[in-house]
């Protein structure tokens, strides 16, 4: 699948809702993030921003990054007119051919999971050599498809946190793996529906 293609496809998933003025975060980056102390992060496939401007909102300076211009285009606009600006910097990346430079105390990388062509592990991977000393990486993936996924294939299979910890094969002497498991939730989807989904989280710190 081509750059092209992929782009092609999440401008339409992103032209085809509404921009988000106030969007929401995902729960599994507060609840690990609330305690950091504030640094440098990166937002991998940030989407609607909901992510970015939590962090920034908790004195964050984020680079967000997702391969539809749509949705950084969205971003950027939505920070400056909450005040944001100086804490955001949007970029387009296909992670497969560029990868944001610099070094960051934390990346999220939320449900990264796409119906295209992705060489996710060593996307990770990358991002992993980007973590600065004590710095942790984020990963959260779907577990299980919520009624309004646009992914309804009734055969697939999600990997869990540690198949993707050994997917991406960094040594240990380098990276913890501190969080791997599966968590179940209550999530709300369009039009407010709600069901209970699982994720996968797996939280991997670099070695100080």
């Amino acid at each position: 699948m081509s750059t092209t293609d992929a782009v092609t496809f999440w401008d339409g998933v992103h032209a085809a809702r509404p921009a988000d003025t106030e969007p929401r975060p995902n729960t599994r980056l507060t609840e690990t993030a609330a305690d950091l102390a504030p640094g440098d992060a990166l937002d991998l496939g940030c989407g609607g921003g909901g992510d970015t401007v939590w962090l920034a909102r908790q004195g964050w300076h984020v680079t967000a990054v997702d391969v539809s211009a749509v949705a950084v285009q969205r971003l950027e606009a939505l920070a400056g007119a909450l005040g944001l600006a100086d804490r955001v910097v949007a970029e387009r990346h296909d992670l497969q051919e560029t990868f944001p430079r610099g070094a960051f105390d934390l990346i999220s990388a939320h449900y990264l999971q796409t119906p295209l062509e992705l060489d996710r592990a060593t996307v990770l991977r990358t991002a992993a050599q980007a973590l600065r000393a004590g710095g942790r990486l984020l990963v959260v993936d779907h577990g299980s498809t919520a009624p309004w996924s646009w992914d309804q294939d009734p055969d697939i299979r999600y990997p869990t946190a540690r198949e993707v910890a050994e997917g991406i094969g960094l040594n240990p002497a380098g990276w913890t793996v501190e969080r791997a498991e599966a968590a179940r939730r209550t999530a709300t989807g369009p039009q407010g529906r709600t069901a209970e989904v699982i994720d996968h989280i797996l939280l991997i710190r670099r070695a100080a």
